[in-house]
């Protein structure tokens, strides 16, 4: 029996190790993994008969007793105590620091005075140096930093090597109130995890965690409420607020009998729902999952950069030791103090902080923008992606259609029109076609079943039996054809079925699946965002397809295709889009879909609101029904890319600017600090632009 556990505020590796290994003294479970980038826990137990009760305490006690014994000691990411901390140090130490400037001192007491400020502001990042060099992972931001204001120590600029650290500490202040602002806002954007269900024991509702609600079982949710587990309603209506799931601000009306989902807030009144997935495969738990994990899957830009960084750094660190020791060696008139003084500017400005941490925060911040309009995406490197497209494929069935059918109109022969109705509806009245349910849905009623006899499935053409024992025909116009019964009219672009006797024509039914409000708009959008060229596949009649691609200005329409020539027709598509270097996505509403959405180069499953298939196959989820979310998520995408581009560019520039000027003596250590600090902080502020969708 496996079990899976999401801990909260997880320590660091250390801590991750003890929990391992707390787990694995239990003689009750064995396989034992924990996923440290997720805090997910997961553990194997022989024995079925384990109570989760038991499990619980298990749990408990891994985190009562290892985590929260051990967090501060070894979490690496600042708690707010270690923020405080950071703060307090900050400002006392440039309090010390101001006075140094306003009382003149003699050099050792200056020396010792600024040695203990430089202690006070930098023990940390010293210990991390030792630690990262007996590691032999020598040359990271905290090296550069160190060897930098030893040898300002070396060369007597005791007030520039504080400085150096001093405002160093600043800008990693300042990044991280950033990166915690920006994790902030996504924590608060997939504020959807419930806290507890209500549940009926005996004869009254007690309060349990959701994680411990069987399927089947009956739960209550207030007015106020988030609905903790998938389900039905039987028993109630209201409205609900499913901005957090789908980004949409509308209230939605519920009613018996409706589904509704996990995380969805209950509005006006008490309802009752009949549970259908357990905690762990409901809609709540796969979102929250997938954008937790969105962060580790890293754009182009993102490899690049820790890329850049690995290479970086050991260049910068020779580059700085040659112009510190070969100016001296080579020239009878240089200053060792002045070139080794220029070397340490040198190490200073290159500190590559801005960019490690302004690209990664700039597509973490595009992703929570994205989430917060309903658009999950499950990675950096697909928002990159989806800047690339240059056609999009679409399903029509649900994605540009309603995927819902109606009755157009019916044309009756010798019949009135709500006689034709009844005897279709009596016909169609086992059938779970989504024509045969749109005709009992429009007779109003519920068919009798005495009333019909004899009824009997003619293969890829409709149905006969007997209606108040006289017999009838549903079905397409190949059947009414092979009964020999003349048809004056030609094939329609809208559905027909056609009903009959033996020997005549009774009555023809147009039905027709409507296309969304909103999709004619959206394609529009599409088309100014600089993508035009749009494909539609469908499994629909050719008539019926090219009707659709007509009314929204579709280039390529292609109907009557089976699911596996529709996966064919695609992939003939990509082939050809390689050989002319096309980028194609994919729009489909991820249940049948699956397939074509695993294939294409961005996958974009959309309607797809607890669909399995959805979540697994898509790269891009779209948790509504709205085509119109397409244009924003690329839209976000394009800003996304855009500040991260715009990051490197003002990082490197305005480095490289300053670098030439260390080299020639014609700058001096406050301005290799502004090089630095105020480089990051410019850079992590403009990676924030990015959550605002």
């Amino acid at each position: 029996m496996k079990f899976k556990y999401r801990l909260n505020g997880l320590g660091c590796a250390n801590c991750a190790k003890k929990i391992e290994q707390k787990v694995s003294q239990l003689s009750e479970v064995q396989n034992v993994h924990l996923n440290f980038s997720q805090a997910l826990l997961t553990f194997e137990s022989p024995n079925k008969e384990i109570e989760p009760n038991q499990i619980q305490a298990i749990v408990d006690s891994i985190e009562n007793g290892v985590q929260v014994q051990n967090l501060e000691q070894h979490h690496p990411q600042p708690t707010q105590t270690k923020k405080n901390h950071l703060s307090l140090r900050i400002i006392m130490c440039l309090l010390l620091f101001i006075l140094g400037f306003l009382f003149t001192f003699e050099n050792r007491f200056s020396l010792l005075y600024y040695l203990v400020i430089y202690i006070i502001i930098s023990y940390e990042i010293l210990g991390k140096t030792i630690l990262q060099i007996k590691e032999g992972q020598w040359f990271d931001e905290h090296f550069l930093m160190t060897i930098a204001t030893l040898g300002a120590f070396a060369i007597g600029e005791y007030a520039e090597a504080v400085a150096v650290m001093l405002f160093y500490q600043i800008g990693e202040w300042f990044q991280q109130k950033a990166v915690n602002q920006s994790r902030q806002s996504i924590a608060d954007l997939m504020d959807i995890h419930p806290e507890h269900a209500w549940i009926r024991s005996e004869q009254e509702w007690v309060k349990m965690d959701p994680q411990d609600v069987k399927i089947g079982a009956s739960i209550l949710v207030k007015a106020g409420e988030k609905v903790p587990l998938d389900g039905k309603v039987i028993e109630g209506d209201t409205t609900i607020d499913s901005s957090a799931l789908t980004g949409e601000s509308l209230p939605v009306t519920i009613e018996t009998g409706d589904p509704i989902h996990s995380g969805v807030i209950n509005l006006t009144r008490p309802i009752i729902i009949e549970v259908q997935q357990r905690y762990e495969d409901s809609t709540v738990s796969k979102i929250i999952e997938l954008v937790e994990s969105a962060s580790a899957q890293k754009a182009t830009t993102e490899k690049f950069i820790t890329r850049f960084a690995k290479y970086y750094t050991p260049v910068v660190v020779i580059l700085a030791l040659i112009l510190a020791l070969f100016p001296p060696l080579l020239f009878q008139d240089a200053s060792w103090s002045d070139w080794l003084y220029r070397a340490l500017q040198f190490l200073v400005i290159s500190c590559p902080c801005a960019l490690v941490i302004s690209v990664p925060l700039s597509f973490y911040s595009g992703i929570g923008a994205a989430a917060s309009q309903g658009i999950l995406v499950k990675g950096g490197n697909y928002l990159e992606e989806l800047n690339k497209i240059s056609s999009i494929i679409y399903d029509k069935t649900g994605t540009l259609t309603q995927g819902k059918f109606s009755i157009d109109k019916i044309d009756t022969y010798n019949m009135t029109e709500e006689t034709a109705l009844e005897i279709l509806a009596h016909l169609e009245q086992h059938s779970n076609h989504p024509i045969a349910l749109s005709i009992v849905d429009a007779y109003g009623k519920q068919p009798s079943t005495s009333r019909l006899t004899n009824l009997e499935e003619i293969s890829g053409k409709g149905i006969k039996g007997q209606v108040d024992g006289i017999e009838y025909y549903a079905g397409n116009r190949q059947l009414i054809e092979e009964l020999n019964i003349p048809l004056t009219f030609p094939a329609s672009q809208t559905t027909i079925v056609y009903l009959a006797n033996q020997t005549d024509l009774l009555a023809t039914v147009h039905i027709s699946d409507q296309l969304k409000p909103d999709t004619g708009l959206a394609i529009q959008e599409l088309k100014k965002l600089g993508i035009m060229e749009h494909i539609l596949l469908s499994g629909d009649r050719q008539e019926r397809v090219d009707d659709i691609a007509q009314q929204l200005d579709i280039s390529q329409a292609i109907g009557q295709l089976l699911p596996h020539e529709k996966v064919h027709r695609f992939e003939n598509i990509l082939q050809q889009g390689e050989r002319t270097h096309k980028r194609f996505a994919f729009v489909g509403d991820g249940i049948n879909d699956a397939p074509v959405l695993a294939r294409a180069d961005i996958g974009i499953a959309m309607g797809a609101l607890g669909s399995d298939a959805a979540i697994e196959s898509a790269d891009i989820v779209i948790m509504n029904d709205s085509l119109n979310k397409l244009p924003h998520a690329i839209r976000i995408a394009r800003k996304t890319l855009h500040i991260a581009k715009q990051n490197i560019y003002l990082a490197l520039g305005i480095k490289l600017f300053f670098l030439i000027l260390a080299t020639f003596g014609l700058s001096n250590m406050w301005e290799a600090i502004i090089a630095d600090v105020g480089v990051t902080i410019l850079a992590v502020l403009n990676s924030l632009r990015a959550l605002k969708a």
